[in-house]
């Protein structure tokens, strides 16, 4: 756990504009990017439950396609027309 002093510091910096906990862009204080950490981290542990392992996983082999890319080579995709 950081000291007092650490997390002026860190705070100082995240007020600046810079990332200081992973998971946190976007926060504009140290509390504020550790709750966003937590709330992303949150999320993604809830779809991982919700899908099953098998499934998270394989929604993050998809995740990076769009509809004007190809399958990676044994990969089935349902590209469906844009209507």
């Amino acid at each position: 756990m950081a000291t007092q002093q650490e997390r002026q510091e860190l705070d100082e910096r995240a007020r600046k504009g810079e990332t200081v906990v992973p998971g946190g862009t976007g926060g504009k204080s140290l509390e504020a990017q550790e709750h966003l950490a937590e709330g992303r981290s949150r999320g993604g542990q809830t779809r991982k439950e919700q899908l099953g392992t098998e499934g998270y996983q394989e929604m993050g082999h998809k995740g990076g396609l769009s509809t004007g890319d190809k399958p990676r080579e044994g990969e089935d995709v349902e590209i469906s027309p844009k209507t």
